[in-house]
């Protein structure tokens, strides 16, 4: 849809957005409250004993976030319509569809929406009153934007989650039937909104209309589907009610074009400066790295974050499911698997691989390690290509267990090719829900005399005190056995005046807000061709 406008004010939000005024003096009226105008909401609003707030997401839609009986609810502020002015726009949008055939199919969103707005200037027109005759409409003043956006908010948009997914704040939509949508909020956690389908039979049409969209089409017969939307979010629908008992329901796993740097991640106390200058040090010094955990714990936003730390002059390929990996470098091929089709003409996972090994890539990432890809990538280190990928399981144990158990299969005595094992949760501190890197370990070998894989914790998150603790500092076997080997030191034990320089730097951007994705990266990058020389480096 159009170019968001955000408003600086709430003079400048309520003069261009009359329904926003009545909305709030509505609001007034019945609880004898004014909302706050909060211009970009930050963390600072988390924990707030109380909390009744406005913001905006883009005209003309406003979110109000308000805590009752000590529960957040979300609520969308739009130009909403009445029973009548939905006629009105039924017949509108007959209109607009008769006109549609005089122009070629649009090739993009654009395109349509240019389309749109020529029709509807065409038939639409502002008079006394609302009426349709023939092939045109007459409506009142106010009601030929409303209507406008409505229009588009169907055709172009998603209906009644259109305010949800152009909220940047949130990570996650869901919805169990047609009053249950719900949603993950980077500052306020798992909420509740009062986004309505109406009935289920709406929720149906509207998950038949979004899996369309995507080539993807649910029916009876294929009552599940998973797509990824144009914006490269990921969409899970469950469509029949005899498959979903509370009716039909969908997931939406937001995608954003800017990845999370490494910078916010120390920032969010995700994971330490410590941590990400070890991490650093790894994938400079080609060590692979898996991030593990449970779902909805954060890998691939540490897997996007620390990507960055790769040598930007290096070949990088990313096979995946789903497109979620971005990746700076310069050399980046992005490859996705195609499911669809005939049995020929499909490519897995294990395709992708093979085919990144024979291009003698320096790092290959994989999106999600689940099945027979895993014994590639493998492979893939055993002779020499270095790999980062995402994997479920809560801890190092759980992972070799899955790793070396059906339907993977990797020989034990293969582990040690993986070096860093990556813990993530999603955990609960004092109330808040939060990502945590809980600990990073070291692979260090399989011994007959064990039994098994020898690991080393060398950083623990404590939950107690929300602190990350580095417990490998002079016992580190991937710092001094690997990476202080490989980098020419005479005495392995400076490698850590070298992590403990980086953590500097990374706590000095923190400290400065020098955060975006690609401010890092270009940091990093200067970093590797000047070394110290214009970095902020102390001590």
């Amino acid at each position: 849809m159009a170019e968001e406008i955000t408003s600086d004010t709430i003079q400048d939000a309520l003069n261009r957005n009359p329904h926003l005024a009545d909305y709030i003096l509505n609001y007034r009226k019945t609880t004898g409250r004014t909302p706050e105008f909060v211009a970009v909401p930050d963390n600072s609003l988390r924990g707030r004993t109380s909390l009744d707030i406005i913001y905006p997401v883009g005209d003309p839609i406003f979110i109000h976030a308000v805590k009752e009986r000590n529960v957040i609810l979300y609520k969308p502020i739009e130009p909403n319509l009445t029973p009548e002015e939905q006629d009105i726009m039924e017949k509108v949008m007959a209109i607009i569809l008769e006109h549609a055939a005089d122009y070629p199919p649009p090739e993009s969103a654009d395109v349509l929406e240019a389309n749109i707005d020529k029709i509807y200037a065409r038939v639409v027109s502002v008079g006394g009153a609302n009426k349709a005759k023939g092939n045109s409409v007459t409506v009142v003043k106010g009601l030929y934007e409303k209507l406008l956006y409505n229009i588009k908010r169907e055709v172009i948009g998603l209906g009644p989650i259109e305010p949800l997914i152009r909220d940047s704040h949130i990570e996650d939509i869901s919805c169990i039937g047609a009053d249950g949508v719900y949603i993950v909020h980077k500052i306020f956690g798992s909420i509740t909104t009062t986004v309505s389908f109406g009935d289920n039979n709406r929720l149906m049409l509207f998950a038949k209309r979004i899996s369309e969209r995507v080539g993807r089409p649910v029916s009876d017969k294929v009552p599940i589907v998973d797509a990824t939307l144009p914006d490269g979010s990921r969409l899970s629908v469950v469509y029949s009610m005899d498959v979903s008992a509370r009716g039909p329901s969908f997931t939406i796993r937001k995608f954003s074009d800017v990845p999370i740097s490494i910078v916010q991640l120390v920032q969010f106390n995700t994971l330490s400066a410590e941590e990400a200058a070890y991490v650093w040090l790894a994938l400079e010094y080609g060590q692979s790295v898996f991030v593990c955990g449970e779902t909805a714990s954060g890998k691939t936003t540490v897997v996007n974050a620390i990507i960055p730390f790769i040598r930007p002059e290096l070949k990088v390929f990313s096979a995946e499911d789903t497109p979620e990996i971005r990746a700076p470098q310069e050399a980046w091929q992005q490859l996705v698997t195609r499911e669809r089709g005939a049995a020929d003409s499909r490519v897995s996972l294990f395709d992708l691989l093979r085919t990144a090994l024979r291009s003698r890539p320096n790092y290959i990432i994989v999106g999600e390690i689940r099945g027979a890809e895993g014994s590639m990538a493998f492979q893939a280190m055993q002779t020499g290509h270095p790999v980062i990928s995402t994997f479920h399981a809560a801890s190092v144990r759980k992972m070799i267990q899955r790793f070396t158990g059906d339907p993977i299969n990797i020989p034990v005595t293969f582990m040690d090719n993986l070096n860093i094992a990556m813990i993530q949760q999603a955990v609960y501190v004092n109330g808040r829900f939060l990502r945590r890197t809980t600990s990073i370990n070291e692979i260090e070998g399989y011994y007959e005399e064990l039994g098994g894989v020898s690991t080393k914790q060398v950083f623990q998150w404590d939950p107690t005190t929300d602190q990350h603790t580095f417990r490998g500092m002079n016992n580190s076997y991937v710092l001094e056995k690997r990476i202080a080997v490989t980098s020419g030191l005479e005495d392995p034990k400076l490698i850590y005046d070298e992590l403990f320089k980086r953590a500097r730097i990374i706590e000095y951007l923190a400290k400065n807000n020098l955060n975006s994705y690609f401010q890092v990266f270009d940091l990093i990058k200067k970093f590797y061709q000047t070394g110290d020389i214009g970095l902020p480096v102390y001590g």
